[in-house]
Order: C-alpha cells, then sequence, then structure tokens
C-alpha cells in the first residue's frame, strides 16, 4: 500500500505555496508573522492556560498526573458552504441517533424490520436493559453530541465516531478562541469568524427546554460532577461557571419519595434537570453498580418517574458503539427516509467471517478498533505498528472477533503547525458539538480540532500526545454582526498599543 498525499487545508492542491484563494490571507499572515513571534504567542498562551489550570488527567501516568493540553497557535479554518453542508450533514445524523435510541428503547421497529441483527443489541454491554421503556422528556436522548470528523480532500468529509454519552473538549474550544482573540486579533479582522462564546447560554437554554413538566418557569439546573480528580474537571467546573448554575457532587443530591433535592446550607433545593458527567455504571447503586462511591441512591427511579432530566439520558452509549456505528448509514436511512450526507468511514466488521479474513489478511495496512473503546487505547495502526504489536492484534481478533471492527488507514488532512523545527504539516481531526432541545437541533459554529503533534501521527488524542488548535467557521456575507466573532474595545486598544 503507498503512502497517500494528504491534503493540506491552508496550501490544498493548488501547487507548491499556493494557498486555497479563499485562505490567502491566513497564508500571508503565516509568511509575514516571524517564527519568534509565534512562538512568543504561543507560550503566552499555554502559561494562560497553566494559570487558570486548564489540565486533564493521564491515568496511571504518576509522572505527569495533570497536564495541559498543548495549544497551536495557527488556527484551522472552514469556509462557509463547508460549514452549510456539513451542519446539514451533522444535524441529519444526530436526529437518526435520536429516533434510533427511543426506538431501540422501545417499540425497537429496526430490529423487528430486520434493518439490524438483534444480537448486536442484546448482547452488547451498552445496551441498558434497566433503560427499557423509560422515556426521555420530549423523546430527546442525546442533548449535547459530539460528531467525531475527519477530512481527506476539498469536499470530502467522513464521520469517524460519534459521542452520545457524554462528549467533552467544549471547554478547549472556548479557551482557545479566548486565547486566539487575545493573541491573534488581525485574524479576526481578516475573517468573518462566527463566534462561539454564546455555547454556555445556549446549552444552559436547552437545559431549562427540557425540564419535566411541572418544573416551573425556572427549572433549576445543576452539573454532576464525581469531583475534582475526574480527568474533565476543569471543563465540569467552567461549564457551571459560565451557565451561572451550580456544580455538585453525588453527595450534594439527595432523592426523597423519587424526587431529586440539592442540599445546601439555605436547605433543600428541587433540582429539575442535571447535566451529568458520570457513567451510567456509577450514576445509581442502587440501579447499576452496587459498589459505585459515586452514584447517587434513587437517582434511577426519580428519572423513570418522569421528575428529573438527566443530560445525557442513561443507555446512549449503545449509539456510541463501533459496531453500531459501521450501520449508521443504515439508521440515518431508516429513520430519515435519505441518504447519510455525511458518510462513514469504511468499516469491516471483525464478527462476520468475510470481514475478519478480509482483515486478518492486510492487518499491516488497516486501523483496528475496539468496538467499545475511546482515548486512542486499544487500537492498532497497521501501517506503524510493530510487528509485535501486529501479531498482538491478530491474535487479539482470532479469541474474540466481535470486539474489533477495522478501518482503511485514510490520508487525514494537515495543517500547519508549529512545531520545534518551524512550522510543519500536521494531521487533525474535528469534533463539532451538537445540541437538541424542546426547539429542535442546533450546531455549535465550531468545535474542537484535534492535532497529532507527532511527525506522522494519525493519533490525535490529548492522552497520545495530541493537542489542540482553534477553529474558525466563516461567516457568509448576509450574516448579522452580533453573529460575528467581535475584539472588545480593549483588546482592539492592546494590539493598537503592539501588546
Amino acid at each position: 500500500m503507498g503512502e497517500q498525499t494528504a491534503f493540506d487545508e491552508i496550501w490544498g492542491h493548488d501547487g507548491p505555496g499556493q494557498p486555497r484563494k479563499a485562505l490567502k490571507a491566513l497564508s500571508d499572515w503565516i509568511d509575514e508573522t516571524p517564527p519568534d513571534e509565534l512562538s512568543r504567542r504561543l507560550e503566552a498562551a499555554e502559561n494562560t492556560f497553566r494559570q487558570l489550570g486548564i489540565t486533564f488527567a493521564v491515568y496511571g501516568d504518576r509522572d505527569a498526573a495533570e497536564r495541559i493540553i498543548p495549544f497551536d497557535i495557527v488556527p484551522r479554518v472552514f469556509l462557509a458552504d463547508e460549514w452549510a453542508r456539513l451542519s446539514e450533514g451533522l444535524v441529519q445524523r444526530v436526529e437518526a441517533i435520536n429516533a434510533f435510541l427511543d426506538d431501540i428503547y422501545g417499540e425497537q421497529r429496526i430490529l423487528s424490520e430486520g434493518v439490524l441483527p438483534p444480537e448486536l443489541i442484546f448482547g452488547n454491554p451498552q445496551f441498558r436493559h434497566e433503560v427499557v421503556g423509560i422515556r426521555p422528556p420530549h423523546s430527546i436522548w442525546a442533548y449535547i453530541c459530539g460528531i467525531d470528523l475527519v477530512r481527506t480532500g476539498p469536499d470530502e468529509f467522513f464521520v469517524l465516531e460519534d459521542n452520545a454519552r457524554t462528549p467533552s473538549g467544549v471547554s478547549y474550544m472556548l479557551e482557545n478562541r479566548e486565547a486566539m482573540i487575545r493573541l491573534c486579533p488581525e485574524l479576526f479582522r481578516a475573517f468573518r469568524v462566527a463566534a462561539v462564546d454564546s455555547y454556555p447560554d445556549r446549552l444552559h437554554e436547552t437545559m431549562r427546554s427540557v425540564a419535566p413538566e411541572g418544573g416551573g418557569t425556572r427549572p433549576v439546573c445543576v452539573v454532576l460532577t464525581p469531583g475534582h480528580f475526574n480527568s474533565a474537571y476543569y471543563e465540569h467546573s467552567f461549564l457551571a461557571d459560565s451557565m451561572g448554575i451550580e456544580l455538585v457532587e453525588p453527595a450534594d443530591l439527595i432523592v426523597d419519595d423519587d424526587i431529586v433535592w440539592m442540599q445546601t446550607i439555605a436547605g433543600r433545593v428541587k433540582v429539575d434537570v442535571i447535566y451529568r458527567r458520570i457513567d451510567d455504571d456509577f450514576i445509581d447503586p442502587l440501579v447499576f453498580r452496587p459498589d459505585s462511591l459515586l452514584g447517587v441512591p434513587g437517582l434511577m427511579a426519580a428519572y423513570r418517574a418522569g421528575n428529573v432530566t438527566l443530560l445525557n439520558a442513561p443507555g446512549n452509549g449503545i449509539a456510541d458503539d463501533k459496531a453500531i456505528y459501521s450501520y449508521m448509514p443504515e439508521i440515518v436511512r431508516f429513520y430519515s427516509g435519505s441518504e447519510a450526507k455525511l458518510p462513514n468511514v469504511e468499516t469491516w466488521r471483525c464478527r462476520e467471517p468475510q470481514a475478519l479474513k478480509y482483515v486478518l489478511d492486510r492487518l499491516p495496512e488497516l486501523v483496528v478498533k475496539l468496538v467499545d473503546g475511546s482515548g486512542g487505547y486499544g487500537m492498532l495502526v497497521g501501517p506503524t505498528a510493530s510487528t509485535r504489536e501486529i501479531e498482538d492484534f491478530r491474535a487479539a481478533l482470532i479469541a474474540e472477533p466481535h470486539r474489533y471492527i477495522a478501518q482503511p488507514t485514510l490520508a487525514l488532512s494537515t495543517v500547519p503547525t508549529l512545531t520545534e523545527q518551524g512550522l510543519a504539516p500536521r494531521h487533525v481531526d474535528f469534533r463539532p458539538f451538537v445540541l437538541t432541545g424542546r426547539h429542535g437541533v442546533q450546531v455549535v459554529p465550531g468545535g474542537l480540532t484535534r492535532v497529532a503533534l507527532r511527525e506522522g501521527s494519525l493519533v490525535v488524542n490529548s492522552s497520545q500526545g495530541g493537542g489542540t488548535k482553534d477553529s474558525f467557521v466563516l461567516m457568509p456575507e448576509s450574516a448579522r454582526p452580533a453573529q460575528i466573532q467581535q475584539l472588545s474595545p480593549t483588546m482592539a486598544q492592546e494590539q493598537d498599543m503592539g501588546l
């Protein structure tokens, strides 16, 4: 298998050093800004992140339990027409995910009509029998979705995986934008960039819109965190603070007569909506793992009674499963009546004998993943793997083929990235965030671009050495000023003073 040439998102394939026409201003900025100045701004951003405590934990790494996610100063840019097409596909996909979850825990039409094999559902540990028959408010299950995308060409976008449980990373999207506005304001004068800072307000409004009936005009919303030892704790506290709502730990909540109460110094307060950042297994020891110290006893009874809304709904993990992912084109078609506007990456289900044979014959060429894996773990990237790693995966595939899927090694697009040797192309992926509430689906005009900082690497996960970039979505000429990222007077003055 020959080496594939990656599409560069700034310079494209228009010739050596020739930028894509719409991005000439960005190319000029890169050319005209001295490398020392880029490094200075990058260092300033990372110092700010460190001071703010924007860190994540690496479980099992005692030498670096807390670290910042590396940030890159060169933004990634989506043109207005590109974003319009992506948004249409994202809305369609998230609507299908919600329809699938509502069906699979209800009538199960998709099984009775033979679209999915029943054993793929009922034999899957991510299918939660405990929530069968529960109807969340407004039949919404995935209120917050992160759909991971990759790009291979000018108009070639593919869904890499769906995140419908507790997708993380939105705080980095917001903090990266704040850093770029402060350090590179000239780029916001050169481009009409869509604003992302309304995300906390959008999320809060989504939460209020799906409160149980009887919650009143001012439903009480909280963010539930497992505590400060969690790898995403910064994000939990950031979002609660940004929305102006309480950040609570399980000990702060109590369930009495199927009602959830928050214990405060002023007494009990009834809770209507919980944005929970605790996995299903640990959320209620009376229903899931009895040894959980992170759960709220009785929470699922309150949920089943319709007295509290949980974002995201318990049971959503079945939609994240990579074996289910391989059926997403059929799932989208079944519920929407149309072909998927955002295609999947070609996927071989190793549970199928012919697919397994194909994968075993081509292991050095493919990417192999656990169906329930995440974070870049439990994954083989064939072209960069050692002989030992390939043979270990071969044995695992033969022993438990149902636990794996395989995909081709894509030539992920690249964006110029500042390295110790200067600017160099690095592979990227993208996680946009999609909110679903009572009033419909909305795609946040931005997202989290993750970058593989090691030369030639395709693994972008922060726990595997990846970093992040700001993601500019350019607005059409018809955009209203309120939709465009504005510089504050203070920032504009600082730039004029050369600060």
